[in-house]
């Protein structure tokens, strides 16, 4: 037998692009030998995963699951719209989201979480690589949770029940009547998917991107050639129309168009005869922040002609 080495686990690892451990295993399977394997990476369908593995991943699903004061919010992207439409990739994707629900498992966490069928959500997603031929991952997980109260969840457009390209939560804290709660959650939950909250109060707000803002208001305002104290209330009032566009609980409600979020809370609160607390809130929008390449088409048949 062919004495396993770490320069014989990253040649292996080079020609097929597997990880270092299933590498490891696939050479002691082997005994060494090196073909025998590749073709054991090969029928595993980690060598074909490792593969895809750097093609970009922008497409694909959000999920969202909830239970009463509990609920959880999971992205799965893959690299076309085609795959997240077949009811395969759906199904993974609402059994990932469910599991991470009863669990409260975060993105690293879920990897290594067994499904119902044994197989652990890593190990399942690829096997969908292998199975579809497409790069697939696992690129986020949120939690959030009331002590009482209720989640609501809000996915937009809804490709199937709980799954879509933006989805919502929405955490509300009181001892309100919970089906008026989620009636209240779904609304609020609503206005974050179209108006694209940064941060839930002003005390919420980054600040190095607050900091970045008051220096462009600050220069923008000196321009005009006024004294620095009417620079500086200049400054403020521009502040708040920009806490009006990222602070949800500063924001005009899109159902009405004229109360704050603020009111539309406070007002649940005298009309459902206990206070109520918007506690939290998380929104994805599918493939946000990911770099997606665009393929010139005529420039790959040239060079494969070529």
């Amino acid at each position: 037998m062919t004495e396993i080495t770490a320069t014989l686990i990253k040649d292996l690892r080079e020609k097929t692009g597997a990880g270092m451990m299933d590498c490891k295993k696939a050479l002691t399977e082997a005994a060494g030998d090196m073909d025998a394997a590749v073709d054991w990476l090969r029928k595993k369908g980690l060598s074909a995963a490792a593969k895809k593995s750097g093609r970009v991943a922008a497409e694909g699903l959000v999920a969202v699951a909830s239970s009463g004061t509990k609920a959880v919010i999971v992205e799965i992207n893959a690299e076309t719209d085609f795959v997240a439409r077949s009811e395969q990739f759906q199904s993974f994707v609402l059994a990932s989201a469910k599991v991470a629900l009863e669990t409260g498992a975060d993105a690293e966490a879920l990897k290594t979480t067994k499904l119902a069928d044994g197989t652990t959500v890593e190990a399942s997603l690829t096997n969908l690589v292998a199975t579809i031929g497409e790069n697939m991952a696992l690129r986020r997980v949120a939690h959030l949770s009331v002590s009482q109260g209720i989640v609501a969840s809000y996915v937009h457009n809804a490709l199937a029940p709980n799954l879509g390209k933006i989805g919502v939560l929405v955490a509300l804290e009181s001892s309100a009547d919970a089906a008026k709660l989620q009636e209240l959650g779904k609304q609020i939950a609503m206005h974050v998917a179209a108006s694209r909250p940064e941060a839930l109060s002003i005390a919420d707000v980054d600040t190095k991107s607050l900091d970045r803002e008051r220096n462009v208001l600050a220069d923008q305002a000196r321009a005009s050639g006024k004294p620095e104290e009417i620079i500086a209330k200049m400054v403020d009032g521009r502040l708040r129309k920009y806490y009006e566009e990222v602070v949800l609980m500063e924001q005009i409600y899109v159902v009405d168009g004229e109360s704050r979020i603020a009111q539309v809370v406070e007002k649940a609160s005298k009309t459902l005869g206990a206070p109520v607390k918007l506690t939290g809130f998380v929104r994805y929008q599918l493939g946000e922040g990911i770099e997606k390449t665009v393929d010139d088409f005529a420039a790959e048949v040239a060079k494969m002609a070529s």
